[in-house]
C-alpha cells in the first residue's frame, strides 16, 4: 500500500448510443487533462483527441469565464472532467437559418 494520498475524480464521455464515466484514484495536484489521460477513457472512444478536445466540470467549460485550461486545472475531490463533443453545425447559422424560415412562413 503507497503512503500517497489520492482523491477520487471523474472523467465522462458521451455520445448519443454510448457513454461511459470512469471513477479514478488520483494524486492531489492531478489536472484535468492528467486524469483524462491516465483514465483511458480514448481506448472505448478512439474519436476522442485527448490533446485538443474541449473539456469542463460539472457543465462549465474549462478555459472560460475564468476557469483555467484543461492542463491547468487541478481537481479537487469529487470533480467529474467531461469531455465535450465538437459541434456538428455552428449554432449561430442554425438560429440564422430557423429566423428566415419564420420570416418567410409569416410573409
Amino acid at each position: 500500500m503507497s503512503d500517497v494520498e489520492t482523491i477520487t475524480v471523474e472523467v465522462a464521455f458521451a455520445l448519443p448510443n454510448k457513454q461511459k464515466i470512469i471513477a479514478l484514484q488520483v494524486e492531489p495536484g492531478t489536472t484535468a487533462l492528467q486524469a483524462v489521460k491516465q483514465s483511458g477513457i480514448e481506448r472505448d472512444f478512439p474519436e476522442i483527441d485527448v490533446e485538443t478536445a474541449k473539456m469542463g466540470l460539472f457543465g462549465q467549460a474549462l478555459g472560460t469565464k475564468g476557469m483555467k485550461k484543461a492542463h491547468e486545472h487541478e481537481l479537487q475531490a469529487g470533480d467529474r472532467v467531461e469531455i465535450y463533443r465538437p459541434l456538428t453545425s455552428d449554432p449561430k447559422e442554425v438560429r440564422r437559418k430557423r429566423a428566415e424560415k419564420a420570416k418567410k412562413a409569416s410573409d
